[in-house]
């Protein structure tokens, strides 16, 4: 016999208005202090992110807490390569301030998070990707999503790195070759708040107007 079906819960306008606050504060930090981050409350946030909608309720994401100082050396190191690659694609005053960005917190973040996609998962029976294979990684960036705006409900902040190796990273942190990997996240409490972009302060690009990105057909 089936359970009934719980009533949902009620949101009223103050959780609504809380909820684009949140949304507008959920910023991409680079600079954490060095106080630790209860693991009870980090396996609670993963476990919020599992939450998330997936393709064919498939669950692809694969979270791997990096605790080694070894591995978490080397992955700096990828980054410090990528970034020097990175900057020769750039020249004159556009060099110059991207030099002087800070896109990481490699150094200081307590908690450092690789999340990968299983491509090779047979959970969900391949329903809804494959015609859109994609949607694999989409699922996973959903769930990244989610567990960005529950760290910031909580008064996390949370660092996305992508500028890095993707197959040193696979290799330093030994993970299946069928797992690609999908963002490398530095998380801690923020040594700063700001509900601007850290790229817009610091001249890098400001915002677009929001009516170019919606089309009416």
């Amino acid at each position: 016999m089936k359970e009934p079906c719980p009533a949902p819960p009620e949101f009223d306008d103050d959780f609504r208005a809380k909820l684009g606050d949140l949304i507008r504060w959920r910023r991409d930090v680079r600079r954490f202090k060095a106080d630790a981050v209860d693991p009870a409350l980090v396996r609670h946030l993963l476990a919020l992110a599992s939450c998330s909608p997936s393709v064919g309720h498939s669950q692809p994401w694969r979270f791997v807490l990096v605790e080694s100082a070894e591995r978490r050396a080397a992955v700096r190191a990828s980054f410090k390569r990528a970034n020097a690659d990175a900057l020769q694609s750039y020249s004159g005053e556009q060099k110059h301030l991207y030099a002087r960005l800070k896109l990481e917190g490699l150094e200081q973040a307590p908690v450092q998070l690789a999340v990968f996609v299983d491509e090779s998962t047979l959970v969900g029976s391949g329903l809804g990707r494959r015609t859109m294979p994609e949607t694999l990684h989409y699922s996973v960036v959903a769930a990244i999503q989610t567990l960005w705006l529950a760290a910031r409900a909580c008064g996390l902040g949370i660092g996305w790195i992508s500028i890095l190796e993707p197959d040193v990273i696979n290799s330093v942190l030994d993970v299946p070759p069928e797992w690609q990997l999908i963002a490398y996240l530095c998380v801690g409490w923020p040594e700063e708040e700001h509900l601007d972009h850290e790229l817009e302060r610091a001249g890098w690009e400001s915002n677009i107007d929001r009516s170019k990105t919606i089309l009416v057909r």
